[in-house]
């Protein structure tokens, strides 16, 4: 009896589905493949269309602007020159315009980062008094602004207009900044840790420079890549507030160039076409190569700065 149920029992056995490894159907199969293959398209397609037109910048600013207007240019440069980037060096006010930009860049960041890390920890404080009224006063100038005019009477009558710190100080704390940073200290830095800091004798002053800010390095390497790419960006504030074009920053020293080679072109008479034809050429030279030289910078500076962007702008918004 037991040889003829043996084989019998092993068939059943065999027969029976494992319930730990479900059998994937050939529809999910070729389902998953199709998606994976479809996303894939997609990123590569988005990918593509950010990445082109920065390439396609960089090869026109090398190129000779009749090709590119023809529409020769669209993989690799044609008839190479760097003539426009020649021109543009070569002007006294690109070099400074770029040592304005670096002033106010740094001066500015610093004033930006260590006004917000110190008002997002006051504010991260349960123990400090008014806390909830000083954080909706910040929160109503989101919504509310006194207009440009409004902005101008203000820095002329503290007697800031044509100067560095009409340029840094009016923009100098973001609300939006302040809140995730003060997010991050709310749940970043726990209560005991302060009250451990205390009982060692540590004062206020102590445990913030001693043990938050080196606690808080992502979020401080967040708050200076933001800061540096505003001001390294920014013309609007000189463009209103500065008089002296020796203040001038770099973006702004390459909006007027572009403007007076436009106007020169366009001003030419239309008797005397070969210097039309020189002067457009000139200008289309110098737009692609002013792109080119006004992001450049940015572009190497924050491929070092993208992990600790990423992590502290995760961690001040998740938790």
């Amino acid at each position: 009896m037991s040889l003829t149920t043996k084989p019998s029992t092993t068939r059943q056995a065999n027969r029976t589905p494992n319930p730990g490894r479900p059998k994937q159907s050939l529809r999910d199969k070729y389902g998953d493949r199709v998606f994976n293959i479809a996303a894939t398209a997609v990123l590569l397609l988005s990918i593509l269309a950010v990445v082109y037109p920065l390439y396609f910048i960089v090869i026109a600013s090398v190129s000779d602007p009749n090709a590119v207007y023809e529409g020769k240019v669209w993989l690799f440069p044609s008839g190479v020159t760097t003539e426009g980037y020649e021109r543009i060096f070569a002007d006294s006010r690109i070099w400074n315009g770029l040592g304005n930009t670096l002033l106010y860049t740094i001066l500015g960041t610093a004033i930006s980062v260590t006004t917000i890390l110190c008002a997002a920890y006051a504010l991260s404080r349960k123990d400090m008094p008014g806390r909830k009224i000083l954080m909706l006063l910040f929160v109503i100038t989101m919504f509310f602004d006194g207009g440009l005019i409004t902005k101008y009477l203000v820095v002329r009558d503290l007697g800031m207009l044509d100067t560095i710190w009409a340029v840094v100080l009016p923009g100098a704390v973001g609300v939006w900044n302040l809140i995730i940073a003060r997010s991050f200290f709310e749940h970043t830095i726990p209560n005991e840790l302060r009250e451990a800091a205390q009982m060692d004798g540590a004062t206020d002053f102590k445990f913030f420079f001693n043990m938050v800010l080196p606690l808080s390095k992502p979020l401080i390497m967040l708050m200076i890549m933001v800061h540096v790419v505003a001001h390294w960006n920014s013309f609007f504030d000189a463009l209103i507030f500065l008089n002296d074009d020796t203040k001038y920053p770099l973006q702004l020293v390459l909006r007027n160039i572009l403007i007076q080679s436009d106007v020169s072109s366009t001003g030419t008479t239309g008797g005397d076409i070969e210097s039309y034809a020189a002067a457009q050429r000139i200008a289309e030279l110098t737009k692609y190569a002013m792109i080119v030289v006004s992001s450049l910078p940015l572009m190497i500076a924050l491929p070092f700065m993208q992990k600790h962007f990423t992590k502290g702008a995760m961690i001040g918004a998740v938790k």
